[in-house]
This record gives structure tokens, sequence and C-alpha cells, in this order.
């Protein structure tokens, strides 16, 4: 792992919960840069220098975590984002990740687990770096849609579009997984990262946003089909619509 690779920012506006973060982290071997407001960090993300990850409070003085997570993935920056948070509401978790973030953590939190998450997503990168190499791309193409997963692209009749990381990681899911029924539950289990949640609507209206994107009719969708009572399924080559 390069140096630039072992590089952290801690976004946090809590002086001493930062400076604990910043000496555990160098204790680990990490380099580690604090930012106590959601300015200070687009500044420090402005740098050449890329991070590996970036620890991102919710609750800070000029802006909210989930803005900030946005304004990041909207800028094109897809680095590692594990989000700090007093609230521990199921919900609240899904708001994080809808936002862009790959992790999230209640307040209090054990140290080790902390680390522990972040050296998983960094391991999680390492491996897609491997995979990359040893297959060309990982993409998917359907319809008059393509989608680079490794670069976090995609276009529809050739025309770049933007997706949010749950989109990516949702529309993923199904291409890995074609033909078959796929229940709420089990999206929100393998991508969401919520088992035993019960508002499956938040499966229904990312389902809708996919449509919106991919489908010429979303209201009569030939590639993510609804399977009443079940969940959906994602047929490639398109379902006929009678």
């Amino acid at each position: 792992m390069t140096e630039s690779v072992r590089r952290l920012l801690v976004v946090e506006d809590e002086r001493h919960l930062a400076t604990g973060l910043k000496l555990n982290f160098e204790f680990e071997g990490f380099e580690v840069d604090i930012a106590g407001t959601a300015r200070e960090a687009a500044g420090k993300l402005a740098r050449p220098e890329p991070y590996a990850a970036i620890i991102l409070d919710v609750t800070l003085p000029d802006t909210d975590g989930f803005t900030l997570c946005r304004r990041i993935r909207a800028s094109g920056n897809f680095t590692p984002v594990i989000m700090l948070t007093a609230r521990s509401r199921a919900a609240d978790r899904v708001e994080g990740l809808e936002a862009g973030a790959d992790d999230y953590l209640a307040k209090p939190f054990e140290l080790d687990e902390l680390i522990a998450r972040v050296r998983s997503q960094l391991r999680r990168r390492e491996w897609d770096a491997v995979r990359g190499q040893a297959v060309q791309t990982q993409s998917a193409q359907f319809g008059v849609a393509r989608i680079d997963f490794e670069r976090h692209e995609a276009w529809v009749r050739g025309e770049p579009i933007k997706l949010t990381n749950l989109e990516l990681e949702l529309v993923k899911y199904f291409t890995q997984n074609p033909e078959r029924v796929i229940s709420r539950d089990e999206l929100l289990e393998q991508v969401w990262k919520l088992p035993n949640y019960p508002n499956t609507r938040t499966v229904d209206n990312f389902v809708l946003r996919l449509r919106r994107h991919f489908e010429d009719d979303p209201t009569r969708p030939v590639h993510f089909v609804s399977v009443r009572g079940a969940g959906y399924r994602f047929l490639p080559s398109g379902a006929q619509n009678d």
C-alpha cells in the first residue's frame, strides 16, 4: 500500500474526538488530516494528493455531513466515506448511504471497530483493483444502456448520466443476478446492508429511479420488472409488454 493510500481525512467538529482519532490512526500507521467544517474539508479534498478514506461526522457547524457527502460524490470523488453520527435510527443510516457513504457508524462507537471498518474499505478497494486487472472491465450493457462499474460511469444512448453510489450498487446487483426474482428484503440486506429493515418502500423508490434512468417508458418497464408479491426481476434482453 503506497503512502498516499494511507492518508485519511477526519471531518469532525468535536476537537477532542478529532484529535483522538488522529492520534490513534497515526499509531496504526496512517497519515491523518483534520477538518472541523465542511468548507475546510472541501479545501483539503481539492488538493492533488488523494485520501484513502474519509471519516465524516454528520453534524458540522456549516452544513450537515449528508450534504457534504453528496457534494463529494457530485464532484466525481469516490473515495470511501465512513459516516459518524449520534443518530442510531435505521432511517438515518439509509439517508447516509443514499447520500453516497460507503459505511455508517453510530456514536458512541468502539475505536477498534472504526479502524476495522476503515481497513475493510481499503481492502475492498485493493480487491477491486486486482479484479480490474484480471478482467479488462467490470461493465454491463442492456437495452440502450452501458455501465462501467469500475470507473463509476454510465451512458444511455451514448449520453453520460450520473448515478449515486446506491443506484450504481443496486443496478450492479441486478445485473449480477439476471432473470432471477429478487425480494425487497434481499436487496435491503445485500445492497443497503440493512437486514430486517421494515421499510421496503426504500427499494421501490430506488427501482423507480433506475427505471427513469434506463427505461424508454418508466411506466412500462422491460428491464426492471415488478413481480407481484415477490419483488423484482432484471431482464437484460427486455420483456415484451402487451
